[in-house]
């Protein structure tokens, strides 16, 4: 069966992240069935890494801020997570129903696929959204 999305579901919650007036800073989409949701929300980044389970696959949404000394910045990142125990085919699926994802999370600055909870850590996902950012004025303190 071909996977759908629930397009205004999934963008009220897209742009809760976005939407600095809020405090949500992320946001997923699973699976329901065949078509993709909004799941959880929060404010906390550790809550969004215990939603990535080693059994599911799910897409995320995650506000972060960014800068250096000179300047802070508000980045956004697309995070595809793939469980380890999740079945070829599914992994597959994944790849193709990102699409649709993307249809409504438009605005991001850099896109993960990860299927390792090491990858997740928060410092991890800052220094390549810093990279991907382009001037680094903290690099004349170093």
């Amino acid at each position: 069966m071909a996977t759908k999305i629930d397009k205004e579901a999934c963008r009220e919650a897209y742009n809760l992240v976005r939407d600095d007036g809020t405090d949500i800073t992320w946001v997923t989409f699973k699976y329901d069935g065949s078509t993709i949701v909004p799941g959880d929300q929060g404010t906390d980044y550790e809550e969004f890494t215990r939603e990535c389970k080693d059994d599911i696959r799910l897409f995320g949404f995650v506000r972060f801020t960014t800068g250096d000394a000179m300047s802070k910045r508000v980045k956004f990142a697309l995070i595809t997570w793939i469980g380890e125990n999740v079945s070829g085919l599914q992994r597959a699926k994944t790849g193709t129903d990102k699409t649709l994802v993307k249809e409504v999370v438009q605005n991001f600055a850099k896109e993960f696929v990860i299927s390792d909870h090491k990858e997740l850590e928060e410092e991890y996902i800052k220094n390549e959204l810093k990279k991907a950012g382009g001037a680094n004025y903290d690099a004349q303190n170093e």
